[in-house]
């Protein structure tokens, strides 16, 4: 195990929540990005937060299996090959099921998303009003301007998901969700391809989870950079929003731990205080709460 890099963001009101004692997993499910994958890991390494990286190759055929076994010592906590390639949500209920962290975070390999944005989705955890939290590209971060009809296909997609799980997210198919591990360990997924991104909202709806919203930047790639979804898996979703909220298994109610494990006893006594608070822009990052409205 890595020594952990532990630190606070410094902004306002931030200082009494416990960012030294949380150990956050960063699942980075991996296919064909040996272009991107050793800067994305040194990136998220970089991130002043006490990190487990967990990092599932799918099957990738382009040299990263290669590449991801000589970063195993420096930049993985834990390395898990697929032998051929199932799927991004194969790939990330792989990584849940090695997660050992308070909280975990999923991150794409293709630096569309940026690790040190962490604490902003965090922030609502710690302070005891978020079970789950979505990064959303719709809610006023900066981005990179491509194409409309994504957009539109997201944001459709998004408003049935809203439908049918009576929440009023306005980004479903965000990479960014970060999940409380006790409550990620309970849900009951089985999505194999680009449907876990709706099965999640499913079954964090039907746990009654407390979701938020913040604001993230978004650099998103063309198909020349190396994108993988396409319209295909849009029509897709369609059907996974319809199955992972009529059919089951659904997912039983959560109920928050009274005492959180970063703040147990053996927790408070094992954990030393990090170093110096280390800026982070959260201009932007006002959490908006996620419901039924009314």
């Amino acid at each position: 195990m890595m020594t952990p890099r532990l630190g606070r963001p410094s902004s306002p009101g931030d200082d009494d929540l416990a960012w030294d004692r949380v150990r956050l997993s960063v699942v980075v499910p991996i296919y064909n990005e040996v272009g991107t994958v050793e800067t994305l890991l040194r990136r998220v390494r970089d991130v002043p937060l006490w990190l487990e990286v967990i990092a599932v190759d799918d099957g990738s055929t382009d040299g990263t299996r290669d590449l991801l076994a000589s970063l195993e010592e420096t930049l993985i906590d834990t390395l898990v090959m697929h032998e051929h390639n199932q799927g991004k949500g194969a790939a990330l209920r792989t990584g849940f099921k090695h997660a050992t962290g308070d909280v975990v975070v999923v991150q794409d390999a293709d630096m569309e998303y940026d690790p040190f944005e962490f604490p902003l989705l965090l922030k609502p955890i710690l302070s005891g009003k978020a079970d789950a939290v979505y990064g959303s590209r719709f809610l006023g971060g900066p981005h990179r301007v491509l194409f409309f009809w994504h957009s539109i296909g997201n944001r459709f997609l998004t408003l049935l998901s809203n439908m049918f799980t009576d929440l009023n997210l306005t980004d479903m198919e965000t990479c960014y969700k970060m999940v409380r591990r006790e409550l990620l360990h309970e849900l009951p997924l089985t999505a194999n391809r680009f449907g876990i991104e709706p099965e999640l909202t499913a079954r964090l709806a039907q746990a009654k989870a407390r979701i938020y919203e913040v604001p993230i930047s978004y650099d998103g790639r063309s198909y020349e950079d190396g994108k993988k979804i396409g319209w295909k898996d849009g029509v897709s979703a369609l059907w996974f929003i319809l199955k992972y909220n009529l059919v089951g298994p659904k997912a039983t109610r959560w109920s928050v731990p009274e005492v959180s494990s970063w703040n147990t006893p053996e927790r408070l006594s094992s954990i030393s205080v990090g170093p110096e608070p280390v800026a982070v822009n959260d201009g932007a990052s006002q959490a908006t709460p996620t419901g039924g409205a009314g």
